[in-house]
Parts: C-alpha cells; structure tokens; sequence
C-alpha cells in the first residue's frame, strides 16, 4: 500500500505542515521523509528550539522548511485572509493571536499554498485539528460533513496485502441517513487513493429486512439513497457483519447480492459501533489500523492520536499526502 502512495507522491512532490516541530516523534518522522524525495516536511515552531531539539536526539532534518509564526513575514497577509474566511466572526485581533497557535497558523499555511497537506494533533485532541480545519479550509464543494475513516491492512493468506476501509469510526456520533450516504461516498472515494475497489456495506443486525427496527431502516434507506446517488459503486445493506464478509454466509442469507460475501469497505449506523469494530479487527485480527482520515475537506488535513509513535507519524504523513489531488 505505501509502495503505492509513494510512488504516487514521486510523480507529485508534495509539503506537508507538522504542527508540533520540536516533538521528538515528528522529528524523527521528519528525518525519515526526507531521505526520500516525494515529501518535504514544513515545521512550526521556533527555528533554534527545533534546529536544537533535533541535534539533542540525533535526527538529521537538513531540507526541512521550518516555518515560526512569531517571525513570518506574510503575517498580514495571513490574518488578512483569516479574516475574510471567518466573515466577520473573528477580528483582525482575534485572529492574529489564533495564528501564534501552531494548529490555526498550519491550517492557514495549506489554506494560502504554502504547503499541500497538514498532520497534527500529536500533542492536543482531535477537536483541535478538525476546528481550524472547518473554520479554514471547510468543506469542499457537495460536502456537508466532515467524516473519517481508517484503513486496514493485513497480509493475506496468499501472500498479498488484504486492505479494507471503514467508516465513520470517529468524528460523527450518529449520523443521519443522508449523513450516512455522504460518509459511504467519501470512503469509498477514499478506498480507492489507497487501491481499493470499492465494494461497499451498510452494516446493520439485520440483512436485508432478517431484522426490524429504527436503526435498521435508517442503514437500508441510506443505501438505498447511496446506490441512487452513485450508480456505479457496487453497494449493498442492511447487511449483517457475517453476511458481508462470508461467500458462504452470503450464498445462504442473501445470494443475490453482488456485494455480500465480498465487502471491503463498511459503513457502520454510529461512532459506537464503527469504532469498536475498526478495534476489534486491529487487536484481534492482526489488521494494521492507519487513521482517523478526515473526509471532506478541501484540503487533506489530518489527526494524530497522542499516543502515536514516529512510525505511525511516518505511515500517516504518507497517507495524508497521498490524498492530495493531482
């Protein structure tokens, strides 16, 4: 999977903002990008503190840009700018202490192209990214909701990679069914910068009218919304976990389905759900779990956990970039 994006990314060089300069992690991670060519890493933060802080642990970061908001010399233009997309919501003021925060100066730096793609939040919450993010560089156009998903990656019986994608499992508590379509679209619009063929399914505990309830005509309304909306994905639900993944649950539940039996990117009802069921498969399948990967936006803007490592910093800097159009 990484092959593919960094091959991606040779083709089209990209810069990525590190909000936390001076974090060991992201320095390490920082160190290992730029032995490539494909990624360039921009800094914020005081230039002797990181210069410093990298010296102390002994990562090489020559080639860096390293970017400090106390010192840069289009701040005006900046909160200028600021100020217009905030449409009188925030002051000059206002903004320009906002941008002495590392988050809100970073997503301004991708917003004015001074880089492509942002990674943050190894130090402050997930709000703290996905907040400058809406107020900057918002939704794109056809996007209400800002999403997530996670890609999962384990090697397979036959020597390849098996990769799935799920859905939300993160920012959106319980969506509603057009929230839901929206999601769907997006992960699998997301499926396939990571070389998935989409094959998508509402999971529900029911599959295909087995089950009754609420919730269960919430996931097969929004598929049947989905399907509308896109006619070309292969979707498919109600659909129980069992008979989206089992050829032979599916031949017995629901043999008709193009989708059952060979699902690869699942959309969960609520937040609940999906994030129990991205953690059991990483914990107790063996999946290695990449995300949250933040859907949406116009720009591809993503979160660490705080209890990240630098090889995590590292797998998603590479999938963040990746996501940048061509």
């Amino acid at each position: 999977m990484f092959e593919f994006l960094i091959k991606k990314l040779k083709a089209h060089p990209r810069k990525i903002v590190f909000t936390e300069g001076t974090d060991p992690r992201i320095l390490e991670a920082s160190a290992r990008l730029l032995s490539g060519t494909f990624l360039t890493p921009v800094l914020v933060g005081n230039e002797d503190e990181i210069q410093k802080a990298a010296e102390e642990i002994g990562f090489n970061i020559r080639g860096a840009i390293i970017i400090d908001p106390a010192t840069f010399a289009d701040m005006d233009k900046m909160v200028e700018t600021m100020v217009e997309l905030r449409k009188g919501k925030m002051t000059a003021e206002q903004c320009r202490a906002a941008l002495m925060q590392a988050n809100y100066f970073g997503t301004m730096l991708v917003k004015m192209g001074y880089a492509d793609a942002l990674l943050g939040g190894a130090t402050y919450s997930t709000a703290d990214t996905v907040r400058p993010a809406l107020q900057i560089i918002k939704t794109k156009p056809g996007s209400k909701i800002v999403s997530s998903c996670f890609i999962l990656v384990r090697p397979s019986a036959t020597g390849d990679r098996e990769v799935l994608a799920m859905g939300d499992c993160a920012i959106n508590i319980k969506p509603n069914e057009d929230e839901l379509v929206e999601i769907a679209l997006e992960t699998a619009a997301t499926a396939k910068v990571f070389g998935i063929d989409p094959k998508v399914a509402f999971l529900s505990y029911s599959t295909l009218g087995s089950g009754k309830g609420e919730d269960v005509d919430k996931m097969r309304n929004a598929c049947a919304k989905a399907k509308a909306a896109a006619p070309d994905l292969a979707i498919d639900g109600e659909l129980q976990f069992d008979a989206a993944v089992s050829p032979t649950v599916a031949r017995t539940k629901c043999p008709n389905s193009s989708v059952a039996g060979h699902a690869n990117t699942f959309i969960f009802p609520d937040i609940n759900a999906g994030n129990i069921g991205y953690k059991i498969c990483q914990r107790m399948g063996s999946f290695d779990a990449y995300g949250p990967i933040l859907q949406g936006l116009n720009a591809p803007i993503n979160d660490l956990s705080r209890g990240c490592n630098a090889q995590e910093v590292y797998s998603m800097a590479i999938i963040t970039a990746g996501l940048c159009e061509d």
